[in-house]
């Protein structure tokens, strides 16, 4: 049993020292130990550690849960309970697009189509070469503005279909 398990744990190390750098995994490491038997830590290590490495693959969730002393299960129950941590990689660009009442009656609508078309990605996606992310929101609270879409953290207003193609090439 324990060649097994030591096995999976050279499998994680390799599959992870491919997907990150050496530095996101040495942070991720100090972030793991200076919260060891810390009661409460688990969130806040997830939150720091997707700010380090992008998101929350399962090799990274293994990783943390041996560090912390937690098993698998409480780790990546954790993880798929908030939606604010992801399992999947993002661009580096994420592109929130407004679904709100007001933005809807808007609009919005055309412009996610758009949006699709122009990326070749869905909403919920990340485009092929990773630039971009698509991410359906319920409100963000511009709705004066409407229909709004933010790019990181460039909020843009009153946004048409004819403006899409000019706002994406802002960030290529």
């Amino acid at each position: 049993m324990a060649q097994a398990s030591s096995q999976t744990t050279v499998d994680t190390a390799k599959t992870l020292s491919t997907e990150f750098t050496a530095e996101q995994l040495d942070a991720v490491d100090s972030i793991i130990r200076e919260n060891q038997g810390r009661p409460g830590a688990l969130i806040p290590v997830l939150k720091d550690v997707q700010d380090v490495t992008g998101y929350l693959p399962l090799p990274l969730q293994q990783r943390i849960a041996a560090g912390l002393r937690l098993s698998l299960s409480e780790v990546y129950g954790v993880v798929t309970f908030y939606s604010f941590f992801r399992q999947e990689p993002i661009g580096r660009h994420l592109i929130k697009v407004c679904m709100g009442t007001a933005c809807y009656v808007r609009g919005n609508k055309d412009l996610v189509q758009q949006l699709s078309r122009d990326l070749d990605c869905p909403v919920g996606g990340t485009t092929a070469d990773r630039r971009f992310s698509i991410e359906g929101v319920r409100c963000l609270g511009c709705c004066g503005i409407a229909p709004v879409i933010t790019v990181g953290e460039d909020v843009h207003r009153e946004v048409r279909v004819k403006d899409m193609s000019p706002i994406l090439e802002q960030y290529k």
